[in-house]
């Protein structure tokens, strides 16, 4: 009640101290959550009454709020790229950690290494921080790269141990068979070799007619300008995103009044 009363009737010149304060007394006062803490709830109204306001922008404790209540969103990936169409923390390293932790946990390495790039090409504070996230954040990528190269080499090194039947050797020389009348040879391993009968006479086949139809044309990628990849821009959304529900914030009722 009293930090209701004092965002209620607040005459200063920094109302995100109150709730700053409001929402440290919400997380240390209820720690395990729930419906008595609400505390979604008032992250969802501490960015709605401050939203607009650009003198926080570039404010450490306004990030920290807006990252706070991206936990309790569906997409917090989407409330990321909220902030950045509206310029809020991206001066801050905060963000771009933040954000490339979210897309590296869903297994996007590629773009979380970019979000790190715009973090460092942005040379946001503090930059010694931000780098030595990407330089964790490389190690990470690198010690798994070389896991899934070791157990793929291991897998096959097993596969070649197991084979017992002989391989077809590709782009082998093949010599022909006989003297006056010389037949493309035939190699075959596994199912494909047959017993061959020598009392068995062959009928000759028909010889292949060639037909008239033009040649193909072959297509070469070097000479032809293809469509160019097509960027992805982020877009201003109109209003903050919608926090996730929680459990339990339906109010108790009679369990036996349906039938």
């Amino acid at each position: 009640r009293e930090f209701e009363a004092e965002i209620r009737f607040y005459s200063g010149d920094d109302p995100l101290d109150v709730w700053e304060r409001y929402i440290k007394w919400t997380e240390q006062t209820f720690p395990g959550g729930g419906k008595d803490g609400n505390l979604a709830a008032v992250l969802e109204r501490a960015v709605r009454a401050l939203h607009g306001q650009q003198q926080y922008y570039k404010d450490p404790r306004y990030l920290n709020l807006w990252l706070k209540f991206g936990d309790c969103c569906n997409e917090p990936l989407d409330l990321y790229s909220y902030l950045r169409s509206q310029e809020i923390g991206t001066t801050l390293a905060l963000l771009y950690i933040t954000w490339a932790e979210a897309l590296e946990a869903r297994g996007s390495f590629r773009k979380a290494d970019l979000i790190f790039q715009e973090g460092l090409q942005c040379k946001a504070e503090p930059l010694d921080k931000l780098q030595a996230h990407h330089k964790q954040f490389q190690a990470r990528v690198s010690r798994q790269t070389l896991l899934a190269l070791e157990e793929s080499a291991d897998g096959d090194s097993m596969g070649l141990l197991e084979i017992a039947e002989p391989q077809r050797s590709s782009l082998a020389d093949l010599k022909g068979r006989g003297k006056k009348k010389v037949r493309a040879p035939i190699s075959r391993v596994g199912d494909a070799v047959k017993a061959m009968n020598p009392n068995r006479s062959c009928q000759p086949q028909a010889p292949l007619q060639l037909s008239n139809a033009p040649s193909f044309a072959v297509f070469d990628e070097n000479s032809v300008s293809g469509p160019e990849i097509p960027t992805l821009t982020a877009q201003s959304w109109p209003a903050p995103p919608v926090p996730r529900a929680k459990e339990n914030e339906l109010s108790a009722g009679p369990w036996n009044s349906g039938r």
